[in-house]
C-alpha cells in the first residue's frame, strides 16, 4: 500500500515537533545517567546515546526545514550549531579512554580500554622518562653545624635563603621520600656549590659548615607532570610533557597524567590516560556557530526593544 502525502506530511509533522524533541531530551538524560554505572552489565547503553542523538538531529533539521522561510537567520545559526554539535557528540561516541600505569623508565604497549573492559594494544610504545613534582613553599627548620659545634638554627620556606658570615645559603626544595633538603651556598654574588641535609655536598675545600635538616611541616602538592616519549619500531615519533589540564597530543590522541601513586617500597609511579575523541572540533565548531546565533538574536531583540521605546 502507498502512503498518501497526508500521512506522509503528518509523519513529517510528527518528527518535527516540539515534542518529541523534549521527549527525547529527557531519554537522553535519563540514558546517559544509567550509562554511567551500568554500560559494563548492559552494552546496549553504549549505542543508545548514538541513537538517540541522530533522531535528535533528524527532529531538529526537518524543524529547521519545515520553518526556514519564516526563522530569522539567527536562530537558523543556532540550530545550524546545535546540528554541528549533535554530529560531532555522535562522532565523539566512536572515540574511547584508555589507561595505564607506569613506573619511571618503564615502556608499556597496552593500556586498559574502558569501553572494550579489556585491555588492547597502543600501536605505539610509551615510556615515562620522567615524573616530577613540584611542592607549595614548605617551613623547614635548618641546623648549621661546624664540626661539632652548633653554629645556629634557621628557620625559613623553601625559595628563601639565611646569611651565614659570608655566606648566603638558599633553600631551593625539599626531596620526598628521601626527607632530604636541597641547599646552594653564595659568596657575595658567586655560586660556590651545592649542599643537602643527607651529607652530599659539592662545595670548595675547606667550606666549614655542614646542615641538618631539624624539622619542617608537611608539604602541600602543587603539580605534578611527566616527561613521555612515544616510539614506534625504535624510533622516537612524539616527545613531551604531559599533566592534568596539560596533555601531550599526536594523531587525534591526548595523553593525560591524572594520578602519581607510590608503591609499597616507596617507588612513585605515574597514571596515563589516553583520550581518543575525533569529534571534539566539531562539537567546538558547533558552539562558535551557536554562540554567534545566540549573540545576535539577543542583540537584534535589544535593537528592537530600543526602536519600540522611541517610536512609543
Amino acid at each position: 500500500m502507498v502512503t498518501s502525502p497526508k500521512r506522509f506530511a503528518t509523519a513529517v509533522q510528527s518528527l518535527a515537533s516540539k515534542r518529541l524533541a523534549i521527549a527525547l531530551f529527557l531519554l537522553l538524560c535519563v540514558v546517559l545517567i544509567l550509562g554511567s554505572g551500568m554500560e559494563a552489565k548492559l552494552p546496549a547503553l553504549g549505542w543508545a546515546p548514538r541513537i538517540l542523538f541522530g533522531c535528535m538531529a533528524i527532529n531538529l533539521l526537518l524543524c529547521t526545514m519545515q520553518r526556514i522561510k519564516t526563522l530569522p537567520w539567527a536562530v537558523i545559526a543556532m540550530h545550524a550549531g546545535s546540528l554541528t554539535v549533535i554530529a560531532g557528540a555522535t562522532v565523539s561516541s566512536f572515540g574511547y579512554i584508555a589507561t595505564v600505569q607506569s613506573y619511571e623508565g618503564t615502556v608499556v604497549d597496552k593500556a586498559y580500554r574502558w569501553d572494550l573492559q579489556q585491555d588492547m594494544p597502543l600501536g605505539f610504545d610509551l615510556l615515562v622518562r620522567g615524573i616530577n613534582t613540584e611542592y607549595y613553599p614548605v617551613p623547614v627548620r635548618v641546623g648549621v653545624l661546624e664540626g661539632d659545634r652548633k653554629i645556629g638554627l634557621f628557620e625559613l620556606k623553601t625559595g628563601q635563603s639565611f646569611t651565614l658570615g659570608r655566606y648566603r645559603v638558599h633553600a631551593d626544595a625539599l626531596e620526598f621520600p628521601a626527607e632530604s633538603l636541597l641547599l646552594t651556598v653564595s659568596e657575595g654574588i658567586n655560586r660556590i656549590g651545592s649542599a643537602d641535609t643527607s651529607g652530599r655536598r659539592d662545595l670548595p675545600p675547606g667550606f666549614p659548615f655542614d646542615f641538618k635538616l631539624v624539622a619542617f611541616k608537611n608539604p602541600v602538592l602543587k603539580r605534578t607532570w611527566v616527561d613521555l616519549e612515544l616510539s614506534q619500531g625504535g624510533s622516537t615519533i612524539r616527545t613531551g610533557t604531559a599533566e592534568v589540564n596539560g596533555p601531550l597530543d599526536w594523531q587525534g590522541l591526548r595523553l593525560y597524567h591524572t594520578k602519581l601513586e607510590r608503591d609499597a617500597y616507596g617507588v612513585p609511579y605515574a597514571g596515563i590516560q589516553i583520550v581518543k575523541d575525533p569529534g571534539m572540533p566539531l562539537v567546538y565548531a558547533g558552539f562558535l556557530i551557536l554562540t554567534a546565533g545566540m549573540l545576535s538574536w539577543m542583540f537584534g531583540k535589544m535593537a528592537t526593544g530600543r526602536t519600540g521605546q522611541r517610536t512609543s
